[in-house]
Order: structure tokens, then C-alpha cells, then sequence
């Protein structure tokens, strides 16, 4: 399964790169400051380890781009794909140095020779800087001194414009880590539930995450009995009894690239007597049409705004509105929550190769909930639901 595993060549990743840059010089920047994250991973396809000393992507609007390393990380900086293939030049800083004041002068020197009229600068000749949206304080704090005038502003305006599409190796990465993630909903429901608590079962799923190929296992949802109604329940020592519902919310990451699924159970213990009761199957019935009626409603041209309505309009006819408090859905990709928003007020049209969950729940607080959730690709004629676990209600012995 591994050896067969798409992989992002370095060519895109230097592709990427100019596309980044083309966006900046459009949008009137004199830089984008990429630190360690998401967006420095998609760029480089380096997951730099998050260390209180500065790596940090440099692209300004015209001229070469670098990344910017401190010199014990130079190995695996220059072992990521464009730097390998010689697309990424490394520049690195000793101890000693001030890393801040090396990007400033990157900056300036890329803006001192960019061709008149000078594309990163705003009213009055401020250089205006766009930077990650996560880039720790520390560091931004430091870059707003070492470029004392400039502006500062977010760049996920243009980073996340590139990132929000996926292209077919994104995808293929996406698929493997949401078929993963089913074989371990299949696990998780054939194996014993009732007499453990929610967190020896969390750990068994982050165990099996690890095992179907993940790297990483980011969360295990266990919510059993009345937390089931808790959306994001923190696995506890409550102990699995017979008779009462779990949602089972999962996910971790392969290649970087994120799964996440939910599905809802039910465990009898072997007795037919500790069975859902008309209630819960109504309420699941109501939940499992809505999870499909947004997933229907998922195509190219679409608002995600619709989509969230195409799940809520049959939840609220069946009087359990109030019980569906969170949006529909998120983007998923190297992040697990990501653009696009499948919330209302999202009004930008869904396009082709956006991937995003579809998961409406309903929630009776203080007594139990449901969930389903799909991992969802826009395809060219509608939606492709990666996850293939069987969206029923899992009635189990546990």
C-alpha cells in the first residue's frame, strides 16, 4: 500500500512557488513570508519542525525565492523537493545571527532591484508584507521591526486561493487517508465496546490509525451515552454501557494530507432488548437524509451556503433545528479545518477539486446525539464522497 503511494513532484512544488510569486506582484505585494505550517508545507513540501528559531519562505514579488533555515536544520531543509531539484536555494543562519534582519535584507535587496514602478508599495511608499497566517508573534514582532515602515497583512488571501483547489495527487492522497480511516470505523464497530471506557477505545483507534498507514492520529472522538451529544467530546473514563449510542469521530493524517470521518453507533450488548429506540432511529433517519441531501447539493457553482441549507432545511422540518448547531462542514487538505467553509454566509461558488466534510449532527443534550460525516470532493459533475463506510446506523454487540 506505502510503496504505491502518490507523491508531489518537485516540479509542482516549484510551480507553486511561481504562482505564489504571480499573486503577489498582482495583488501590489513586495513580499509573502511564509513561517512553518500548512502553507509552508504546500509550497515546499517541507514540514519543518516548529522551533522557536526562524524558517521562514521567502518570495518576493520578483527575483528568486528562498527558504531561510537555521544551519542545524540544513539537511532536512535541503531535502525537501525543490531544494533537492535545485528549484529552492537554502540560505541558512548561525547561531549567532539575527535571522530577522537576514529575511529584511532579502526583502529590501528583491524590492531595491525590481523594475519601476516598484509593485510593493503602498500609499505613501510602504512596503507592504504579507505573511502567514499563523506565523508566531515572536517572529512577526521581530520582521515589523527589522522592516520598520512596512505594512503588514495576512497572506492567506493568496495562499489559500491556491491552496483551497486540489489537484489529482492531493486527492490521491486524501482517498488513501479516508479509506484508512474507514477500515478503522469497521474495526473499531466488529470489535468489544460495552465495560472499556471512551479513552482505552480512543487509544485502540489511534493505534489502528497508525497501523492502516497514518503517521500521525490527531483525534479520536469517543462519545458515549449522553456525550454523544457533546460535538467534540473529550474521550473520558466513562465506561461504555449496553443500550445507549457512540459517536465515533476519527482522523489523522498520511503524507500530511488529513482524514476525518464520523459515524454513529449503537451497542446492544448480544440483548435485542438494548436496541435504539423509535426515537433515536427516527432522529438518525432525519440526520441520515440531511447528510445526504448536502452531499447531493455539492457541485461545481454551488454556494457553500446552500449546501449547508440543503442539510438543515430537513432537520429543522422535523423540529430538531435547534439541536444542529454547527456548520456543515470544513475544508480539509494539510489542515484539518481549512477553506472552504460549508457554513452559511459562505457565499464564493464551490469549484472542482475543493474537498470539504459533510456533517450535520443532532444533538439532545444531556441525553444522546448522532453524526455522519463524509469527507467530499467537488468533482466536474458533482460531488465524490471519499469515505465508503457504510452511513447506516452501526447497531452492534459491542
Amino acid at each position: 500500500m506505502i510503496s504505491s503511494r502518490p507523491s508531489i513532484p518537485a516540479e509542482r512544488y516549484r510551480d507553486r512557488l511561481a504562482s505564489a510569486q504571480a499573486l503577489a506582484s498582482e495583488a501590489g505585494l513586495a513580499a509573502i513570508l511564509v513561517g512553518v505550517g500548512a502553507d509552508m508545507r504546500y509550497l515546499a513540501g517541507y514540514p519543518a519542525m516548529p522551533l522557536e528559531r526562524l524558517t521562514m519562505l521567502v518570495i518576493p514579488a520578483a527575483g528568486g525565492w528562498s527558504l531561510v533555515a537555521p544551519r542545524l536544520e540544513a539537511t532536512p531543509a535541503r531535502g525537501c523537493p525543490p531544494a533537492e531539484a535545485g528549484h529552492l536555494p537554502v540560505v541558512t543562519w548561525e547561531e549567532t545571527e539575527d535571522p530577522h534582519a537576514l529575511v529584511a535584507g532579502m526583502v529590501r535587496e528583491a524590492e531595491g532591484s525590481a523594475a519601476s514602478p516598484v509593485p510593493g508599495q503602498a500609499h505613501g511608499g510602504r512596503l507592504r508584507i504579507a505573511v502567514s497566517d499563523d506565523l508566531p508573534a515572536r517572529h512577526l514582532l521581530r520582521l515589523q521591526d527589522r522592516l520598520g515602515g512596512a505594512s503588514f497583512e495576512l497572506g492567506s488571501p493568496i495562499l489559500g486561493r491556491l491552496r483551497i483547489v486540489k489537484d489529482a495527487d492531493e486527492i490521491a492522497l486524501l482517498t488513501e487517508a479516508a479509506h484508512a480511516a474507514d477500515r478503522v470505523v469497521a474495526q473499531i464497530a466488529a470489535g468489544r465496546l460495552v465495560g472499556r471506557t471512551e479513552s482505552d477505545v480512543a487509544r485502540e483507534v489511534r493505534e489502528r490509525l497508525i497501523a492502516e498507514g497514518h503517521e500521525w492520529a490527531h483525534f479520536a472522538i469517543v462519545g458515549s451515552g449522553p456525550n454523544s451529544a457533546s460535538p467534540h467530546h473529550e474521550a473520558s473514563e466513562r465506561v461504555i454501557a449496553a443500550g445507549e449510542p457512540i459517536v465515533l469521530d476519527i482522523g489523522g493524517t498520511i503524507a500530511g494530507y488529513g482524514s476525518d470521518i464520523t459515524r454513529t453507533l449503537w451497542v446492544t450488548g448480544g440483548d435485542p432488548a438494548k436496541g435504539p429506540d423509535e426515537r433515536f432511529r427516527h432522529l438518525f433517519g432525519v440526520l441520515q437524509g440531511a447528510q445526504a441531501a448536502a452531499t447531493r447539493a455539492a457541485r461545481p457553482g454551488v454556494s457553500p451556503e446552500a449546501v449547508d441549507g440543503a442539510a438543515r432545511r430537513p432537520i429543522e422540518a422535523e423540529g430538531y433545528g435547534d439541536a444542529f448547531f454547527h456548520r456543515t462542514g470544513h475544508g480539509i487538505g494539510l489542515e484539518g479545518h481549512e477553506d472552504p467553509y460549508i457554513i452559511a454566509g459562505n457565499t464564493e461558488p464551490l469549484r472542482e477539486g475543493m474537498a470539504f466534510s459533510i456533517e450535520p449532527g443532532i444533538y439532545l443534550v444531556g441525553e444522546y446525539g448522532a453524526r455522519i460525516e463524509d469527507i467530499v470532493v467537488c468533482g466536474p459533475d458533482g460531488p465524490i464522497a471519499l469515505n465508503e463506510a457504510p452511513r447506516e446506523l452501526y447497531v452492534v454487540d459491542g
